[in-house]
């Protein structure tokens, strides 16, 4: 294989609210956690144990823009993007690591009703994953000649 692929999937539930910085000229960056949990039956004791893993999105621009508007913790999302690891130093000049996943396509799974949807406007309504149109033919003929 000539190429690599750097490509993540995760579908999991948001741990935060969206937190948004602007920068000038308009782009925007937009951050939150989501924690997706994997179930399995611990063999010696037979008991289910659940474990979660957290993991960093980054969004940007519009993208950004739209997760702050509709997004709200607890909600379940879909995501596609890649994994990226930057260096950044803390307030005692330490050198530190963070992995996250830049996402370039996202749809909403689900969206909470409950108190925040008050909080952040009442009429908020669940968006609905999208499916690529089909076209139906009621039986009549085209005029194509093919």
């Amino acid at each position: 294989m000539a190429g690599t692929i750097n490509k993540v999937i995760l579908i999991g539930h948001l741990g935060d609210e969206v937190k948004m910085h602007y920068f000038e000229g308009g782009n925007s960056i937009g951050r939150f956690p989501i924690a997706t949990n994997e179930t399995y039956t611990n063999k010696q004791t037979g008991e289910k144990v659940t474990t979660t893993e957290w993991h960093n999105i980054v969004v940007r621009n519009k993208l950004a823009e739209i997760c702050e508007k509709y997004l709200h913790k607890g909600d379940k999302i879909y995501c596609e993007g890649r994994i990226k690891t930057r260096q950044y130093e803390d307030e005692t000049k330490t050198k530190r690591y963070t992995t996250e996943i830049h996402v370039v396509e996202m749809t909403f799974l689900s969206t909470t009703g409950g108190s925040s949807a008050s909080e952040k406007g009442a009429d908020k309504k669940p968006i609905e994953p999208t499916l690529p149109e089909q076209s139906i033919n009621d039986g009549k003929d085209d005029d194509l000649p093919f």
